[in-house]
């Protein structure tokens, strides 16, 4: 049987593909700003990490199965749509959209499994066999407890988190290919939307209000941290790095760096984004004065995440500076009493101070 050709860069229907999952960053940030409780922040990273595994698969599966047909297209649009759905499901998934939420999820689950066994290969084929009873059972967890709602919903969520991160060590790992130029740049285009979309939440929030120097001041300060971001991993070169360093390895020492790098480094980067975004939501309303406590926790955590995520991301792959990406993150996290006691633009301008300390670090391990 002959091998499937596999991409070498990311296509346009991927991208729209992403826009559509990073549509639900804005839903989950919404959720957090609403109701900025522990457990509202939680459930939060419950729903992310759901939603980020089989995101996971579907960029696994385009990395492996050119979606080259327009079979194969029209598909992987069906996917979409069930993404599309899943989002609008999100604000209410523990509410009154439980079972929509794990309707689509299983929708979702099934054209992943459907394409991905389409694949020419034996190897990728034999792969997707073992793992997709795993995927399915997950899903139907997800359905059951969004049906049921309450504390079942929440355990049932919680076991097919469990069983999906268990999935790749019960499955294995064997027959996965790992293209790799395609691989990082698809996850880095998600996490560049993912960054882009965070700013486009403050901004729209910004909209309604009347543009005077202190809205100025807030939303430059945003700016600001959302650009630290970006720096920090894409202007230090780290998806340059990464795919040198997944170059270097083969076969499933490769696809076991690639499931840690950009699946389990990469949840805390996003979660981080959905909680600044949330928080520097509420800034823009009063910049220059003291906070909730909940909301400058909230501020701090999510760059605290970022930062944690970014020292996993270099642990993984080699890249150097993790140690102080993670000393950072605490430091971060302690930037709290700044936002409750004095104001969010003085958190928020204190976080731009670490991160860019953070972009030195990193900076100075390349050079």
């Amino acid at each position: 049987m002959s091998s499937e050709p596999q991409a070498a860069r990311v296509t346009s229907l991927e991208l729209f593909f992403d826009l559509v999952f990073v549509f639900t960053i804005t839903q989950l940030a919404g959720v957090v700003y609403d109701d900025p409780s522990v457990g509202a922040v939680v459930r939060v990273a419950v729903l992310l990490a759901l939603i980020w595994w089989m995101y996971g698969g579907y960029a696994w599966l385009t990395n492996a199965v050119a979606a080259q047909s327009t079979n194969r297209r029209l598909l992987l649009l069906g996917g979409m749509a069930g993404y599309f759905i899943l989002a609008l499901a999100t604000p209410g998934a523990f509410d009154s959209s439980g079972l929509a939420f794990g309707l689509a999820y299983l929708w979702i689950v099934a054209v992943h499994t459907y394409l991905f066994s389409r694949a020419t290969s034996q190897s990728v084929v034999r792969a997707i066999v073992r793992l997709s009873p795993y995927n399915v059972v997950s899903a139907l967890l997800v359905v059951v407890g969004g049906a049921l709602g309450g504390t079942t919903q929440d355990v049932l969520w919680v076991a097919a988190i469990a069983l999906e991160w268990a999935t790749p060590w019960l499955s294995g790992l064997e027959g996965f290919q790992v293209e790799t130029s395609h691989f990082v740049e698809r996850h880095g285009l998600v996490l560049l939307i993912a960054i882009g979309e965070s700013v486009v939440v403050v901004g729209v929030a910004g909209a309604s209000l009347s543009v005077d120097a202190s809205l100025v001041a807030i939303v430059l300060l945003g700016l600001a941290l959302s650009a630290g971001f970006w720096w920090l991993y894409f202007g230090t070169g780290d998806d340059e790095r990464s795919e040198r360093a997944l170059e270097a390895l083969s076969g499933v020492p490769r696809a076991r760096a690639a499931l840690l790098a950009f699946f389990f480094a990469y949840l805390p980067l996003l979660l981080g984004l959905v909680l600044v975004a949330a928080a520097e939501h509420t800034a823009l309303e009063e910049p220059f004065d003291p906070t909730s406590r909940r909301y400058a926790v909230v501020l701090a955590a999510g760059a605290a995440l970022f930062l944690a995520g970014t020292a996993a991301f270099r642990a993984v792959l080699g890249l150097g500076a993790a140690i102080p990406c993670a000393v950072l993150a605490l430091v971060a996290l302690a930037t709290f009493p700044l936002g409750c006691r004095v104001s969010p633009a003085a958190q928020i301008a204190a976080l731009v101070v670490v991160v860019a300390a953070a972009v030195a670090a990193a900076t100075r391990r390349r050079a």
